[in-house]
Formats: C-alpha cells, structure tokens, sequence
C-alpha cells in the first residue's frame, strides 16, 4: 500500500477561497520586511492571494497584507504581484 500525499489547501486573504497551495501567491513577512515567496518555503509568517489582477487591486485597496502580516507594507508589494500577474495572462 503506498502512501497518498497530503494536498496542501490554503485561503486567500481577499476571496477566503480555499485552493490548492500552488494555485496561490505567496507573501512573506522575514526580518520586518514583506516579500515574494515564488517557492512558497522561506521561513516567516505568510499570506495567500489568489493570483487574479482584480483580486490584487482590491487588496491593495483594502491594505490585506498588513493586516494579514501584522506590519506595515509598502505599495510596491501590490504592483510587483501585479506585474507577475499581468506576465503570467500574457
């Protein structure tokens, strides 16, 4: 009998859409600082957001990932997830 792997679900901060963990964009808080996780294993807490342009504006908007990290985080994060967004659609 082999062994199953476990499928690793986890929820958007914006939607609460419980998806497959390699289906989500990852953001990290490490040393103070938010920033990309594209392996989704460095060390810190994390957020997931479903990558979706409109998804993302509205986070912005909202400010999701300084409540979701418990810091402050700068705009430049929103735009970097936007442009890997709008690379990946092209």
């Amino acid at each position: 009998m082999s062994k199953k792997r476990e499928i690793r679900i986890r929820k958007c901060i914006v939607t609460g859409h419980r998806l497959k963990k390699d289906e989500l964009l990852r953001i990290v808080r490490a040393d103070g600082v938010a920033i990309m996780d594209p392996t989704g294993v460095l060390a810190g807490r994390g957020a997931y957001i479903t990558p979706d342009v409109d998804v993302i504006k509205k986070a912005k908007k909202k400010n999701s990932f300084a409540r979701a990290l418990r810091m402050k985080v700068d705009n430049e994060i929103y735009d970097e997830l936007l442009e890997m967004v709008g690379e990946l659609i092209e």
